[in-house]
């Protein structure tokens, strides 16, 4: 096989994405166990994410970590690099809650050199209730195609 076969599962390249483009992630459930393995992991041992009481909070470290690994897909391949963000928690999120992201491209613009491109995007993380639970802006450095 000399010819050049096509991956799937790439995500956009810089060329593909223009201001205005939207798309939404899969969505996901958190556990129990998402939450225990994420406290032993950063050590947030605040009891408010540690002793269950009633249905338990999720640090919203978590719901970010979460969000980002839903985007993953869309930037398999071409994503270079992770330069900034603002990030607001705009409602508490419990285990149980199925979480997806619902991004729009904001920017788009060549770096100077022109060889890569920058996209900041507004990702909104919604959970199966329809709220908005975490709103950040990332800024990736991207592949152009």
């Amino acid at each position: 096989m000399t010819k050049k076969i096509a991956v799937i599962g790439r995500g956009f390249a810089f060329m593909d994405l223009k201001v205005g483009f939207r798309f939404r992630t899969h969505r996901r459930t958190i556990r129990e166990a998402d939450l225990a393995a994420f406290v032993a992991l950063t050590g947030l041992t605040e009891e408010l994410f540690s002793v269950q009481e009633e249905r338990q909070l999720v640090p919203g470290a978590l719901v970010y970590s979460f969000a980002e690994g839903l985007l993953l897909p869309s930037m398999q391949d071409t994503g270079l690099a992770f330069l900034n963000a603002t990030l607001d928690i705009k409602a508490p999120t419990l285990v149980g809650d199925t979480l997806h992201v619902e991004c729009e491209v904001t920017e788009a613009r060549k770096t100077s050199k022109g060889d890569r491109g920058l996209v900041r995007f507004r990702n909104r993380v919604v959970n199966d209730k329809g709220e908005t639970v975490l709103e950040y802006n990332p800024l990736r450095l991207l592949k152009l195609k």
